[in-house]
């Protein structure tokens, strides 16, 4: 839950007072422009930027005082690919997942697991180096769950991908939702927010245009027939 959400970098106000909520289970995008102020809402809900002002809550808690136990309740899949290039996608994940004291049995279990799920078993001995980049993100979005986290957050997952790669990746967003896994979205693309998002937040220039269902706003804005 966000209250009057600011924040200020020097001169420039990325986030002009925003307000929303994000309800358990649900899909929730932000969806606006390069500059619109997404990254940085998603860099505070993550904990990673404080807040300048106005009030934010992550699981009920204060990212302020709580920010350690947030962090263990949460999975971050960001725009920049900040994988090991010189590791084997397996490692990959094991490594990453010791920050939250895992022990190395469970890690391997869940490591397997994980690129069942995104279907990269064959490549877990490959260095990423050596990943398209499809591959990447999926393996983006395994690393993010190896914690399993409560809600993940996505910082426009699919950009850049080709449109088989995008529906592969939208496919298993779609079956982690089924699993009760509440999900903050990010992108550029109407389509995409329209086929994740139970609801979105339009924004341009740090502010909140508009927020809804997205059938709602498609209808409203743009109307049911486009010739």
């Amino acid at each position: 839950m966000a209250r009057r959400l600011r924040k200020v970098f020097e001169t420039t106000e990325a986030v002009r007072g925003i307000d929303f909520d994000v309800l358990q289970g649900e899909c929730f995008g932000f969806l606006g422009p390069n500059g619109a102020g997404k990254t940085t809402t998603m860099r505070m809900i993550s904990c990673v930027s404080p807040l300048t002002s106005g009030s934010l809550t992550v699981f009920e808690l204060d990212p302020s005082k709580s920010m350690r136990e947030i962090k263990q309740r949460l999975g971050v899949v960001p725009q920049e690919a900040n994988l090991d290039d010189q590791l084997p996608v397996e490692e990959n994940l094991t490594a990453y997942v010791r920050f939250f004291n895992v022990p190395s049995q469970i890690a391997a279990t869940r490591a397997k697991e994980q690129l069942e799920f995104m279907e990269l078993t064959e490549k877990r001995m490959t260095k990423v180096s050596e990943l398209s980049g499809g591959m990447r993100r999926r393996l983006l979005i395994a690393r993010a769950l190896m914690n399993e986290p409560e809600m993940l957050i996505l910082d426009e997952p699919t950009t850049g991908l080709d449109p088989q790669a995008r529906h592969l990746v939208w496919d298993k967003l779609f079956e982690l939702k089924k699993r009760g896994v509440t999900q903050i979205v990010t992108t550029h693309y109407m389509d995409e927010a329209h086929q994740l998002c139970d609801r979105i937040a339009i924004m341009d220039q740090g502010r909140i245009v508009e927020e809804g269902v997205p059938q709602d706003l498609i209808e409203k804005h743009i109307g049911r027939e486009v010739l």
